[in-house]
């Protein structure tokens, strides 16, 4: 396939930044995710206020932040508090719009494992765990998950359940009382899936320019569930591509 003008990350980074239009505040961890809240902060979400799980409260960073504890968070931020305080009266009472969250695996209910590859009490590999993921997955609104996709990580059952996603029974999930929905979007390296709001299942909605049906079978556990009226992910924009590039991350530490 000839060189389409971007990279993967790239068109993740674009593809997640379009689904906050009109957001009012987002969780937001480093990497990836940190990129696309701030592209969409300059393009459709100009209001957007970011939040991190370190206890900064409307932050715009000056540069990348290398974690959640980086100093550069509280640049230009409205607020700086304890993370008791963050979840107790931010996410936990139901005020976090959104939250993007990743994992090592993630099933067909957008169930996610951040904790272990392997049998819990002898892993292949041990992963960091939960963190705040948890409490992120059950309180914010809406949960948008940004990871590459691959068999290991789309898979058929998890290893460990580490944030809960859909059930697979609506009326179950809606009974449990949480703040959250779960996850309604997903953006991978190959394509965008929502879920269906019926049976909770992550259903194919776009493939990236170049991409096939075929190669998505082929890098994940399960036969996907596939929009009737399946379509192409737009390209990221060239002025997209230039905040990008030249302001949110001009050594290509994460896009690259």
């Amino acid at each position: 396939m000839s060189d389409p003008g971007y990279t993967k990350n790239e068109i993740m980074i674009a593809a997640s930044a379009r689904l906050l239009a009109g957001v009012r505040n987002c969780f937001v961890g480093v990497g990836l995710p940190n990129i696309v809240c701030n592209l969409a902060q300059r393009t459709v979400a100009p209001d957007l206020q970011l939040v991190y799980e370190s206890g900064v409260f409307g932050a715009r960073p000056e540069r990348l932040p290398l974690s959640i504890g980086d100093p550069t968070l509280v640049s230009g931020s409205t607020a700086v508090t304890s993370m008791f305080e963050l979840f107790a009266y931010y996410l936990q009472a139901g005020l976090i719009d959104v939250a993007f969250l990743g994992g090592a695996q993630i099933d067909r209910y957008g169930n996610l494992n951040t904790t272990v590859i392997g049998d819990y009490h002898r892993p292949k590999v041990r992963l960091p765990g939960s963190g705040g993921a948890c409490e992120i997955a059950i309180h914010a609104r809406k949960v948008l998950v940004i990871m590459r996709q691959a068999q290991r990580s789309f898979v058929d059952e998890l290893h460990f359940r580490t944030s809960p996603g859909h059930s697979g029974d609506p009326e179950h999930d809606r009974a449990r009382g949480w703040w959250g929905s779960g996850p309604t979007n997903v953006v991978t390296d190959l394509g965008t899936y929502g879920f269906d709001e019926e049976t909770g299942e992550m259903t194919l909605l776009t493939l990236h320019p170049g991409v096939t049906l075929d190669q998505v079978r082929e890098n994940m556990g399960w036969e996907p569930k596939v929009a009737p009226d399946l379509g192409e992910t737009p390209p990221p924009t060239p002025e997209e591509l230039r905040l990008i590039r030249e302001e949110l991350d001009p050594e290509g530490v994460y896009t690259s």
